[in-house]
């Protein structure tokens, strides 16, 4: 089945999403927190330090505010032939410990870049204790084999660039070999993260890391570098997924600052780069 432009402007019904410190804690985990830097990111892996309370990674907004019904909507095709194109969220305040938030998705197009289809979706979660924004999430995703169905190429060409000289900042974070089997408990169980013959239908040699797990890896170094590890500082971040990362891999993160946002690139751990046309947005 082709894609279905009629789907752009689809809006799902409201549908809520709620989470408690246990549920932090295993996010915080997922992307990394409690490796080499355990004893500086107690306040996102443990509820009980007497000095420290629990707070919440930012990033963590990208599985709170999942709702995909108006994927579903963009037609049929393999679930094995999609990669997660861009992802971008901003933040209105900072997520609660524990919580239940509301939300509501859209699918705002269907671009036809050739080799595939690229669907890009919005969602905003409201904080139904309090009614208000909590954050924005927009992701792209990227369905190879269903493009040249002759529609919009969409927006193109590079964003955010890096500067020609050297990072004002590099970060290097280690990804362990079962990185990827526990961020999977945070909601995301497409077996292209964990079964290897799943992964091979996809074309991958092994289960690859989720573009998210690094995007979340690649968050903790903005905001420990960016915001001192003060989550109430973080605004938003963006980038694009550019090359699979495999468990186990290092995940070097580059950041240009300038005033109160900042342009960055990760690279995996042979240098090339895996989330490329980064920004992110911060309070001094």
């Amino acid at each position: 089945m082709p894609m279905n432009l009629d789907a752009v402007g689809a809006t799902s019904e409201p549908a809520e999403h709620s989470w408690d410190s246990k549920d932090a804690i295993l996010y915080a985990l997922g992307v990394g927190a409690g490796g080499i830097d355990a004893l500086t990111e107690l306040e996102f892996t443990t509820e009980n330090t007497i000095d420290t309370p629990q707070r919440v990674l930012p990033t963590m907004a990208v599985v709170l505010g999942v709702h995909t019904p108006p994927l579903r909507e963009a037609g049929s095709f393999n679930p094995a032939m999609l990669v997660h194109g861009e992802q971008a969220i901003e933040l209105h305040g900072e997520i609660p410990v524990s919580g239940t938030v509301s939300t509501v998705g859209t699918l705002t197009g269907i671009f036809d870049k050739g080799k595939g289809a690229l669907v890009v979706m919005e969602s905003t979660s409201t904080d139904v204790a309090t009614g208000k924004p909590l954050f924005t999430s927009t992701m792209s995703a990227f369905i190879r084999g269903e493009g040249g169905f002759g529609g919009d190429r969409g927006p193109s060409g590079p964003r955010n660039v890096a500067p020609e000289r050297a990072p004002d900042h590099e970060v290097t974070y280690q990804t362990r070999q079962d990185q990827a089997l526990t961020y999977r408990l945070s909601g995301d169980r497409n077996p292209l993260h964990s079964d290897p013959a799943f992964a091979a239908m996809g074309g991958f040699d092994r289960p690859i890391l989720h573009g998210l797990c690094t995007y979340g890896f690649t968050g903790r170094a903005l905001l420990r570098t960016l915001c001192a590890s003060d989550p109430s500082r973080f605004r938003g971040m963006e980038g694009r997924f550019s090359s699979p990362v495999l468990p186990g891999e290092a995940l070097t993160v580059k950041i240009w600052v300038d005033g109160d946002q900042a342009v960055f690139q990760t690279v995996g751990g042979d240098g090339r780069v895996v989330l490329d046309g980064g920004r992110c947005a911060f309070t001094s």
